[in-house]
């Protein structure tokens, strides 16, 4: 009898909830929405298309969190990456756009990083800065006016494209997963990434150049928001200012109800992966019961607090 409570008391819950949540709600909406379609192919691929570009800011997200860092402006990133990649190929050609897209969400980044790592501001009051910053500079960059992309190469490959069947979106997110994973997991970046958010002034002692790594993991963060950027590009062809503004909350959530610690050392890119998922199931699943916005907004407030609450349980065990 005492071993399966034991097994339960050292059960890692922030580990372990993003599997039962995922689960839970999963089949949740499936009894609840089943005459209403959401078990359809269709249904579920409109999700995993939908929530492509907040899983990869997620995994950007998770290298700064690990990293003991937090970046806030990325929704902002969204909107400049994909106005500059539409203004670009308005006068040039789809590389030009991508460059364009990919090098200004880097650029920002670079900005944040050098802020954090080199004048040792607080990373989450300098992307709090930047997000309105940015958010300002989206609006102004087109007199609030949307771009729209004409290049259909560009939407195929980054919007609503195929390859042997399998939408562009998808191949975009397992790229970017199994990229994000193996960096993590299995290369000298990853572990000093979670060196230094689990002690930094250590991990100075032991050799690693931690104002690098902070600098690295926001410039990464920009440079997956770039790449979300054109993503929302491609498949809606048009940008706008007002892309990627209700992403933080749902990035943020999925993140950590994935498995990072808010204290940074510990982090999961397949737990952001199924968080994201989860995110969207929600989003979806709600809109089919027929409530909201505001209520899709309190659902996902009360996920952060959860899986803050499961968090610092953890930190303090």
């Amino acid at each position: 009898m005492t071993k399966p409570i034991n097994a339960i008391k050292s059960l890692d819950l922030q580990r372990s909830v993003i599997y039962f949540g995922f689960l839970g709600i999963f089949l949740f909406f499936a009894v609840i929405l089943y005459d209403d379609g959401f078990l359809t192919s269709r249904n579920l691929t409109n999700i995993v298309l939908q929530t492509a570009p907040a899983t990869i800011m997620a995994i950007g997200l998770v290298f700064a969190l690990s990293a003991g860092e937090i970046d806030l402006s990325f929704g902002s990133i969204v909107a400049v990456s994909a106005l500059s990649a539409a203004m670009a190929m308005q006068s040039g050609p789809m590389m030009l756009g991508v460059a364009a897209g990919l090098g200004a969400g880097i650029l920002i980044g670079a900005f944040n990083g050098v802020l954090v790592a080199y004048l040792r501001l607080p990373s989450f009051l300098v992307t709090l800065a930047t997000m309105g910053l940015f958010a300002g500079v989206a609006r102004t960059m087109t007199d609030l006016r949307s771009i729209s992309v004409l290049n259909d190469t560009f939407a195929g490959i980054f919007g609503s494209g195929k390859l042997f069947g399998v939408p562009s979106l998808v191949i975009w997110t397992i790229i970017a997963v199994v990229i994000g994973h193996i960096t993590y997991r299995n290369t000298r970046f990853g572990a000093h990434v979670l060196a230094v958010g689990d002690n930094a002034r250590a991990a100075q002692v032991s050799g690693i150049k931690v104002p690098r790594v902070r600098l690295m993991v926001l410039m990464l963060c920009g440079a997956t928001a770039g790449l979300a950027g054109l993503l929302y590009a491609g498949r809606l062809q048009a940008a706008k200012y007002t892309l990627g503004e209700s992403d933080l909350m749902t990035v943020i959530a999925a993140v950590i109800v994935g498995g990072t610690a808010l204290n940074g050392g510990k982090g999961s890119i397949i737990g952001a992966l199924l968080g994201s998922l989860m995110m969207g199931m929600l989003n979806n699943g709600l809109i089919l019961m027929g409530l909201q916005v505001s209520d899709q907004m309190i659902v996902r407030g009360l996920i952060i607090l959860l899986a803050v609450a499961i968090s610092l349980r953890d930190v303090r065990r």
